[in-house]
């Protein structure tokens, strides 16, 4: 049940006011909670969206009872941080997060639903960050509507990625995103695609191949395996986008930190993943292609 106190220099805002510009309270979130009993309460008297508040006022949230349709299945999921608001975990590659088309009762959707489910919480699957399926890494799971509206401007990602060739000191690729001419999902650069910035950090390179740390300053669909591509440096094993499989058989790619201002709270939170040793598999493959040749 979230809860607030009004700043005493807020004294004589409304309701609605206070929850939409200083709660992060959706509009949608607002009028569920008027239908709601007891949606909100000031000092533990039942209010109206329009009712004025005083500096030092207590208001709480009672928030609406989730729906889902997501079908619960016993999956083995790896927790990284759970409070009353959200849950995160470590997705593992070649893991859907959500059902689709062949994906409908092994995805992390499935398992969250399961997880929620023995413990007795009814809540709804609610991705805050969404990766592809064969990335890997981090994920925030809302608990709330509420939650997920606060967190999905509050969180910064940082992600670690193989690319091919040699890259080295750090850059930024600042290109437009547009979905590629005949196609329904891959991505292409290009002019009347959506603004899409992305800054990376090189490790270390071996093998011809270099580590990266990137952080992105939007989130677009493949943004990082389109740009990566568009500078002639696609992700090791991303076919899709011109990386080659002979090594790896799923794109190089792990949301390795988040850091999150927490609902209701304000406190942050940086949490960690580490990605898998791309290198040092990079190096066995080619030390056992050098045995097969002598």
């Amino acid at each position: 049940m979230p809860c607030f106190i009004v700043a005493q220099e807020l004294d004589g805002i409304s309701v609605r006011s206070f929850l939409r510009k200083h709660c992060n309270v959706s509009a949608r979130l607002l009028a569920r909670l008027k239908r709601t009993e007891n949606g909100m309460t000031v000092n533990g008297r039942t209010v109206r969206s329009i009712d004025v508040l005083k500096g030092g006022d207590r208001i709480e949230l009672t928030l609406p009872a989730d729906e889902s349709d997501i079908e619960p299945v016993e999956l083995p999921i790896e927790i990284v941080y759970e409070d009353e608001t959200m849950l995160v975990l470590n997705k593992p590659p070649f893991m859907p997060v959500h059902p689709v088309h062949e994906h409908q009762m092994d995805t992390l959707a499935n398992a969250v639903m399961y997880y929620y489910r023995q413990k007795g919480e009814k809540c709804t699957f609610r991705a805050v960050n969404r990766l592809d399926k064969d990335t890997s890494g981090l994920v925030i799971a809302a608990k709330s509507g509420y939650a997920h509206t606060f967190l999905s401007s509050s969180v910064k990602k940082k992600y670690t990625a193989l690319c091919e060739g040699i890259l080295e000191g750090s850059g930024t690729v600042d290109a437009p995103i547009r979905i590629k001419e005949g196609h329904t999902i891959q991505r292409e650069a290009g002019e009347g695609g959506v603004s899409a910035v992305t800054h990376y950090i090189a490790l270390c390179s071996a093998f011809g191949h270099t580590l990266l740390s990137l952080s992105l300053e939007t989130g677009r669909t493949h943004q990082i395996r389109t740009h990566l591509s568009h500078i002639g440096h696609p992700l090791a094993g991303d076919e899709m986008y011109g990386g080659s499989r002979k090594v790896f058989q799923r794109q190089c790619l792990h949301c390795s930190e988040l850091e999150i201002i927490k609902p209701v709270s304000m406190e942050r939170l940086v949490l960690k993943s580490s990605a898998e040793d791309w290198i040092g598999q990079l190096k066995k493959y080619f030390s056992s292609q050098g045995n097969q040749s002598s």
